[in-house]
């Protein structure tokens, strides 16, 4: 069994939306961060993606959760929530740290992410961005964070080309933009990578993005079909499992 093999084993009991493919992507950008350098995430959850991240980061990194966990915008269709549940996801967070052995590596920063960029300074080398949804403050964590991504770094965003204010975010900001170069999805987590981009790439890197557009309109009508509920046309479209496409 790899090492991530054994990390999504004891992961599998923990509620979240993370595939199998998508825990590859975040632990091997985990893998490529250097000595001293710094993780920072977005939306932890119950911290399934956070055990992944922090499972391969290099000694010495600093891994950053934030996540204020206040119950609300806590996954699909969970957008309003109490402070109840929010304690409870806070302490499903920590359990599943524990449970993967690395709380020690882990700092949580419980607020919101906008309220958060000062309690974070300096560069980031990987930047994962899972936390609300909706296009205002996805496009907030995007640009806020995002312009902290060092050349060369890395940034994941969960949900793209799924979400519609996710999705939407990507289109004005990433994909005619010039300082980001798009590395490919695995499902709904797109990868890009920091880097400047000539004028010939950045049509190129525009086109690749706007080519998930169709997988976006097919997410868009499995969830319609989800609402209705009329799981036939879910699974027509492919929808094989879960209650959500990600």
């Amino acid at each position: 069994m790899s090492p991530l093999d054994a990390v999504l084993a004891r992961l599998r009991d923990v509620q979240g939306w993370m595939t199998d493919a998508q825990a590859a992507r975040l632990y091997a950008a985990a893998g490529r961060v250097p000595a001293g350098g710094r993780i920072v995430e977005i939306g932890s959850y119950h911290g399934r993606s956070t055990a992944v991240l922090a499972s391969n980061a290099p000694e010495g990194a600093e891994v950053v959760a934030i996540d204020p966990h206040a119950g609300n915008d806590r996954g699909p269709q969970q957008w309003e929530g109490t402070a109840a549940e929010g304690e409870a996801d806070h302490a499903a967070f920590l359990a599943t740290l524990a449970a993967n052995g690395v709380q020690d590596r882990v700092r949580h920063v419980r607020r919101p992410s906008q309220e958060a960029l000062g309690d974070v300074p300096g560069p980031i080398d990987v930047l994962y961005v899972d936390g609300a949804h909706r296009y205002a403050p996805a496009s907030a964590d995007i640009a806020g964070w995002g312009a902290r991504v060092v050349p060369g770094g890395t940034l994941l965003i969960h949900d793209a080309f799924s979400s519609v204010g996710v999705t939407l975010a990507i289109l004005r900001l990433l994909a005619p933009g010039s300082r980001f170069r798009y590395a490919g999805r695995s499902g709904s987590l797109a990868e890009y990578r920091r880097q400047d981009l000539a004028a010939a790439a950045r049509i190129r890197n525009a086109a690749a993005q706007l080519g998930a557009l169709p997988w976006f309109a097919r997410n868009l009508l499995v969830k319609a079909a989800i609402v209705c509920r009329v799981p036939a046309v879910a699974r027509a479209l492919g929808h094989r499992s879960g209650p959500w496409p990600y």
